[in-house]
């Protein structure tokens, strides 16, 4: 008794396996026909988005509001357009044959905005007077400018905490300072008059001066 080759039963079964897929696929697939027309009038909508539910694929209406698109039995299609609720149609599995056609209604949908009373000017004086006197925020610009002011930037030295780099030279400072004078007393500055400037000039500027909450 011969022996049948394993490759040559494999060129015979998969010609009917990849004819019988095909089938199947060719089956599922549904040409749709259809018209979107308002629930109220029965007026075509034209644009509206007829868009397969999750998939990056779809197709627009006319100015009758006809459309059509290749859909697969079992999708579910989103009618959208503006002013008009959103709609979630099922395609049927069970047709028969590859046609499909429908009637979409789209309900009207109302959006209510909140009420805006606009006033008049009395005068073209107080107009002037009150755009003069509007307080305007400051942006960002504006906030990063008033940040670089000489006295704002002290209120910051004194509340903010020093960042790594200056806690490392502050302590490289004292190090040297320590160094130094090492095995001698190191100067005191109270009876320095130059000192004493530098101190009378920050006390003016409000140098230690705390910021109230």
């Amino acid at each position: 008794m011969k022996r049948v080759i394993p490759g040559l039963v494999l060129l015979i079964v998969l010609p009917f396996s990849v004819s019988a897929q095909f089938e199947k696929l060719k089956d599922s697939v549904v040409q749709l026909y259809g018209v979107v027309m308002t629930a109220d009038s029965l007026q075509g909508v034209p644009s509206v988005s007829v868009m397969v539910r999750g998939q990056n694929r779809g197709t627009l209406s006319n100015e009758q509001g006809v459309f059509s698109i290749v859909v697969m039995k079992g999708d579910q299609i989103q009618f959208t357009s503006v002013g008009y609720k959103p709609k979630l149609v099922d395609i049927p599995r069970n047709i028969e044959g590859n046609q499909y056609s429908m009637i979409q209604l789209l309900v009207t949908d109302t959006v209510y905005l909140p009420m805006t009373i606009i006033h008049a000017r009395p005068t073209k004086e107080q107009f002037e007077r009150d755009f003069v006197n509007a307080n305007i925020p400051a942006d960002l610009y504006e906030i990063a400018r008033q940040n670089t002011d000489a006295s704002k930037r002290r209120i910051l030295e004194q509340s903010l905490p020093r960042d790594g780099r200056e806690a490392a030279n502050l302590n490289l400072r004292n190090v040297a300072t320590r160094q130094y004078y090492a095995g001698q007393a190191p100067p005191q500055n109270i009876f320095n008059p130059f000192a004493w400037n530098e101190f009378i000039k920050a006390w003016k500027r409000g140098d230690y001066k705390r910021k109230k909450d």
